[in-house]
């Protein structure tokens, strides 16, 4: 299984780039192979990634912009389908990729044995609650909000501003 990510190399615009950069790095750090194809500078590229992404899922103009991700010639999604699929800790599935060894899925590890489905939800509810205890244990410390750390009302900033001349 090959990730295709149709980018554009020479975009005009900032967010096209920066949506490709974020793919891109997101990618690289989970250290999926993934294979970059510029649509930019290879006319066969561009054709290849509008024909192949599905009517329902292009843009009311028809043509689907840049970055598009791909297995082998399967449709996975656009940069915003992506940017859900990272929020929602499911990028593997959206790339359809097994997750790796050793990664949790439904609270269990990978290659453990199905559970009978009475015992599943209980589990993953107490999973859940596992997950928030731990997130709750490894917050960073933050600086104790006192009057003085406090930022005034924009409303009592913005007329203070106002009447105070330079």
């Amino acid at each position: 299984m090959v990730i295709k990510v149709f980018l554009a190399t020479s975009s005009g615009s900032t967010a096209i780039k920066k949506k490709q950069q974020d793919v891109v790095g997101f990618l690289e750090a989970l250290h999926v192979d993934y294979t970059p194809l510029d649509i930019a500078c290879n006319e066969q590229n561009r054709m290849w990634m509008r024909q192949n992404v599905p009517e329902e899922k292009k843009p009311t103009n028809g043509i689907p912009l840049p970055p598009q991700i791909f297995n082998d010639d399967s449709y996975c999604g656009d940069y915003e389908t992506f940017f859900d699929a990272k929020e929602d800790n499911t990028v593997y599935a959206f790339l359809g990729l097994p997750p790796p060894p050793g990664s949790k899925r439904n609270g269990k590890a990978h290659g453990e044995e199905e559970q009978a489905e009475d015992g599943e939800a209980e589990e993953e509810e107490a999973a859940e609650g596992d997950e928030e205890k731990v997130a709750e244990e490894t917050e960073e410390p933050t600086e104790e909000v006192t009057e003085d750390t406090v930022m005034p009302p924009i409303s009592i900033h913005l007329s203070f501003c106002l009447f105070h001349q330079v």
